[in-house]
């Protein structure tokens, strides 16, 4: 959530569009934040996966091979019990998957482009069998806390925030450096 307010503060636009997304989803529920209206942000999901993009909550995630495995098109073959590190980070930031992966573009995650997302290159969550049991959890408190905050305020970034931001280089979480002030 954090994340997504800087993002929201660095692009007021993108603000905008998801207070006024908010304004007229809940003015069809009374102004009531229910599960239903909460799912029909469309575009906040949008910038909750964008900023999981580009700060994914873990690095890495390893996986143990559980059977021998050729790697196809390549002469390497993993043993069973073979630890694998996979890097959500460095997937997240690859050209080859994400367009320009320094831009925050909530737009990568609309309904038309996120066709275009090569399976297994967005990973904030895991994947597969092994996925994080608290996806959609987590969303839904995130969708609530940016909902309530957009409601009544307009973010901007304090004259005390670090900008650009630098994550701190130890540690399990992406964390800012100095904070947000």
């Amino acid at each position: 959530m954090t994340f997504a307010l800087y993002q929201m503060a660095l692009h007021s636009e993108v603000q905008d569009r998801a207070r006024e997304e908010l304004k007229t989803v809940l003015g069809k529920y009374n102004g009531e934040m229910t599960y239903d209206s909460l799912n029909e942000l469309k575009y906040m999901k949008q910038i909750i996966d964008e900023a999981l993009r580009m700060y994914p909550p873990l690095p890495m995630v390893t996986r143990t091979c559980v059977e021998r495995y050729k790697l196809p098109g390549e002469d390497i073959v993993l043993d069973a019990g073979t630890r694998v590190i996979i890097p959500i980070a460095g997937l997240h930031f690859d050209e080859d998957y994400f367009k320009d992966p320094n831009t925050f573009d909530p737009e990568r995650f609309n309904e038309e482009n996120k066709k275009n997302i090569p399976q297994y290159s967005y990973l904030p969550f895991g994947e597969g069998p092994r996925i994080c049991i608290g996806e959609r959890f987590g969303i839904m408190q995130t969708k609530v806390g940016l909902a309530c905050i957009l409601k009544n305020f307009k973010v901007s970034l304090s004259e005390k925030t670090i900008h650009p931001i630098r994550l701190q280089k130890r540690g399990l979480f992406p964390v800012a450096e100095g904070g947000f002030g």
